[in-house]
């Protein structure tokens, strides 16, 4: 049987190194043909390299945490016929039954249409999703939903409930800690943001706004448009619009230093803040005056799975000429971003109690 290289993908001009994040495979393992082997980390997005041949994995040349440069080898892969040889998760798959990949389907599918209140609704009464039967267009859970199993729940009885002695205090030197290592994109993230600290000029302004004609309007029309486009019209659509149409009259907005020349940019691209197991991105939505509402929602949810699921590339982070970010779904009232960007304007919403929202507009002036 012949052995074949496994080597790290051609990095972008930018990345200079990058980590070896998690083997999938351990050495004897089969293999199928274009199944994950390995994830690379690089300080932007994780690429995984898949076999490139049926076969068994033979060894494993680096291991995880391993700092790798372009097309360095990772390890080999001995070709041949690996039938008989199932994966785990091949096994897991065909062991599950349609119905009950009917049924994992639809709460993965319940669960990514979960807004972030309601995320927030039932992490707070330590609630399940699949416990709660939605009523909501498409199954989605409510409010309602959630505050009807709450009443519906049996109260505690905290009569009987025991005495609890309080605990004693441990001593100081005797407290546990856990130190955890940063991901690449965590570590870069972080001496990007103190970099342009100390190396550019910020303005931050705070404006209020009355968003009830637009709540209005997707309460008239939100049921009417998930049925029509099959994705819900949330705010992040609005505000895409209206940044558009300020850099369309402001286009001195839309520009960039240079040098000494102001590159202006005939051109939309806005990137939107996306919070992901290793860290926040800034994935681009291209040509943003030439996409409707329905549009602009698909692309902006297709980019948060990617990020969810480490699937984002390269060509997703580049670019950008204006960011935008809703602080609203952490609960803040008010907050000023940092950027890592050469040239970054900066929108972040973030909802009132009074039923106005606020505006922060961040503006960074760099050479």
């Amino acid at each position: 049987m012949s052995s074949v290289d496994i080597l790290v993908p051609d990095l972008p001009e930018s990345v200079a190194d990058a980590t070896v994040a998690t083997w999938h495979k351990k050495p004897g393992d089969a293999v199928v043909r274009d199944e994950v082997l390995v994830e690379i980390e690089t300080d932007k997005v994780v690429l995984e390299v898949p076999a490139s041949a049926d076969g068994i994995l033979d060894a494993v040349l680096e291991e995880e945490g391993t700092t790798v440069t372009s097309r360095q080898i990772l390890g080999r892969l001995r070709e041949g016929n690996s039938a008989g040889k199932e994966t785990s998760a091949k096994s897991e798959e065909k062991a599950s039954t349609p119905a009950q990949r009917q049924q994992a389907s639809l709460e993965e599918q319940n669960n990514d249409a979960l807004s972030p209140a309601i995320r927030r609704l039932l992490a707070e009464h330590n609630l399940e999703a699949s416990a709660i039967k939605g009523t909501g267009v498409g199954g989605r859970i409510t409010r309602e939903d959630v505050e009807k199993h709450l009443a519906k729940a049996p109260a505690k009885d905290e009569s009987k409930a025991p005495a609890v002695e309080p605990a004693a205090q441990p001593a100081l030197g005797a407290r546990s800690e856990k130190r955890v290592p940063m991901t690449r994109l965590r570590k870069r993230v972080a001496e990007r943001l103190l970099e342009a600290k100390n190396s550019t000029a910020m303005l931050t302004t705070f404006n209020e706004v009355n968003m009830k004609p637009i709540m209005d309007l997707r309460k008239q029309y939100g049921e009417v448009f998930e049925k029509r486009h099959g994705i819900r019209l949330g705010f992040m659509s609005f505000y895409v619009k209206a940044v558009v149409e300020a850099l369309k009259r402001y286009p001195e907005v839309n520009a960039s230093i240079d040098g000494d020349d102001v590159v202006y940019h005939n051109y939309f691209d806005v990137s939107m803040a996306v919070s992901t197991p290793r860290g926040l991105v800034t994935p681009v939505l291209r040509d943003v005056d030439t996409l409707g509402m329905a549009d602009i929602e698909k692309k902006i949810k297709e980019l948060a799975v990617k990020g969810r699921d480490g699937k984002l590339t390269v060509e997703d982070l580049t670019g950008g000429n204006f960011t935008i970010t809703n602080g609203g779904v952490f609960g803040s009232l008010m907050s000023t971003r940092s950027s890592t960007r050469r040239r970054a304007r900066f929108w972040e919403c973030t909802p009132l109690k009074t039923g106005r929202w606020r505006w922060m507009a961040r503006w960074k002036f760099c050479r």
